[in-house]
């Protein structure tokens, strides 16, 4: 997911990805610790995806107030 898309979701639902990815990142880290993690560069790509949903979360919420 890139930061153009997410710039075109409202705030409501950057909120809601932002939930479903620390989620997803969790259950991958519990997976990764009892070695049932195939793909270990998916925590990277979780932990990068929900950054960059929070970054525009911010851009979105300095320009409303």
């Amino acid at each position: 997911m890139n930061a153009k898309e997410l710039r075109d979701l409202t705030p409501q639902e950057l909120e809601a990805k932002a939930l479903e990815l620390r989620g997803e990142f969790f259950n991958a880290r519990v997976k990764k610790a009892t070695g049932q993690l195939e793909n270990s560069a998916l925590l990277r790509k979780l932990r990068r995806d929900a950054a960059r949903v929070q970054t525009v979360l911010r851009e979105k919420l300095g320009a409303s107030q």
